[in-house]
């Protein structure tokens, strides 16, 4: 089964997920350590880790209803813990729609 409009949300969740990721090493680390300002890691950790959270039920979800093989969501956990990860796994393994 094949949900388009899952997997548009999908795609949408994955590149949040990825720029906070990247705002949190690249703006709210920096901020943290070089001119202690811990606010920013707190506020941005926490959206951060709920679209982590979400990025991975999410694709469990997928893995699920695609009939993917484990190794393909393995490479999507994996790819969700590297900084442009999860801009890889979009463009190597969801279906464009």
């Amino acid at each position: 089964m094949k949900n388009p409009t899952f997997i548009k949300l999908f795609k949408v969740l994955s590149y949040l997920e990825a720029i906070s990721f990247l705002l949190l090493l690249g703006i709210a680390m920096p901020l943290k350590y070089f001119f202690d300002m811990p606010a920013y890691v707190r506020a941005v950790g926490m959206a951060h880790g709920i679209l982590f959270v979400l990025y991975i039920f999410g694709a469990y979800y997928l893995y699920e209803k695609l009939n993917w093989k484990f190794k393909v969501f393995g490479v999507f956990v994996i790819c969700s813990i590297l900084p442009f990860g999860p801009f890889y796994a979009d463009k190597k393994y969801l279906p464009s729609t």
